[in-house]
């Protein structure tokens, strides 16, 4: 295994090798977030799990998606801004605005 950032970590270990470092990962990683991804033979050719993240993967006939959490916001937080964030461009606010 290479460490090729901080707490990034690439490799090809047995899935025995694999199962054990990430059952080691889930007992340091406490309540931070993790993150394992690996090849497998399905559809898309890889799956992933994750500890402690807001997000999960769910099977949909087959293919792994991401199940995002809902955060509706009330209607006065949900609401479009008004005015453009300091540092677009004239045409980018021509676009989202209407207004130069």
């Amino acid at each position: 295994m290479l460490e090729i950032s901080a707490g990034v970590f690439v490799g090809n270990p047995s899935a025995r090798i694999r199962d054990a470092l990430w059952h080691e990962v889930q007992q340091y990683a406490g309540q931070g977030r993790a993150l394992l991804a690996h090849t497998t033979n399905n559809e898309q050719g890889f799956t992933f799990r994750t500890h402690d993240h807001a997000w999960h993967p769910v099977d949909h006939e087959g293919v792994t998606l991401i199940h995002r959490p809902d955060t509706k916001l009330p209607p006065s937080e949900a609401a479009p801004p008004t005015t453009a964030p300091t540092g677009w461009s004239k045409a980018a606010k021509r676009r989202r605005f209407g207004r130069t």
